[in-house]
């Protein structure tokens, strides 16, 4: 059986196992098992929400035997007061949380697809939040381009002084993180399944020119100050850089690649 089809399957077999022992409203897939179903593939997983009637929340939580009687499970892992993220035996892997009705009245979550729900539960509009998910998408490039490139000259700082780890964080993860949030008024996105809670995935179908250019910015921990230049020379690309501020992450590249060649922190 392919994958996908294994993925369905066992989320309708989690949908008869909760019927059974009651005291649930709605089984909910989201993402790729969800109203995105499109883009599930072999690597895709289980992410749902047990919405339970009142009262019913910790037997859903403390006791995992609803799953278990689906399919034995070789891992659980309890990474919320709410869900657990879970391995079965053969591989299926799933992340789940189970709410009571009243917990979403006023919650941002993403839209799901009704698996199973018990027959005298009317409520459909519970799959569509009342509050959406706030947006990490900027309007405008001032504030994320410019703290990027503060990014850079702080993080080249702490590479300087030996802090190659937080130097790392700094250009390749925030310096990066900002920019991406404001990717989509640089290039013309692909609708392909944005994601609210990560502006980075599906990035490489979503900005192909992009996805081209930034492995030059993201060269790993022995690369750092490669990678600030590169992410420098992309921002004065497309935003007007203050040009002292500019010349200082310059220097500061020139200083630590000299340090590093040397195999040395510039300050002790």
């Amino acid at each position: 059986m392919l994958k996908t089809q294994l993925l369905l399957q066992r989320l309708d077999e989690i949908g008869k196992s909760l019927e059974r022992k009651g005291g649930v409203l709605l089984l909910l897939g989201v993402g790729s098992v969800g109203v995105e179903i499109d883009r599930m593939d072999e690597y895709s997983d289980l992410d749902f929400f047990v919405i339970v009637k009142p009262e019913q929340k910790s037997r859903y939580i403390d006791r995992l035997d609803w799953l278990e009687e689906v399919h034995p499970l070789a891992y659980s892992f309890k990474n919320s007061d709410v869900g657990y993220k879970v391995l079965f035996e053969d591989g299926i892997y799933g992340e789940y949380a189970v709410f009571e009705e009243r917990e979403l009245e006023n919650a941002s979550y993403p839209e799901g697809r009704v698996v199973w729900k018990d027959p005298s539960y009317r409520n459909t509009g519970i799959t569509k939040p009342s509050n959406p998910i706030p947006s990490l998408k900027k309007d405008s490039l001032d504030f994320p381009l410019n703290e990027a490139l503060t990014n850079l000259y702080v993080g080249l700082g702490r590479y300087a002084r030996g802090e190659r780890l937080s130097a790392m964080r700094f250009i390749q993860g925030y310096a990066i993180d900002r920019i991406l949030s404001v990717l989509h008024l640089l290039e013309q996105e692909v609708e392909y399944f944005p994601d609210p809670f990560g502006v980075e995935r599906r990035l490489e179908k979503r900005y192909p020119r992009f996805a081209e250019i930034i492995g030059e910015m993201l060269q790993g921990y022995n690369h750092v100050p490669e990678s600030a230049l590169r992410i420098l020379n992309f921002i004065e690309e497309v935003y007007p850089v203050n040009p002292r501020l500019s010349d200082e992450i310059r220097q500061l590249v020139n200083i630590t690649c000299r340090y590093k060649q040397r195999g040395e922190p510039y300050h002790q």
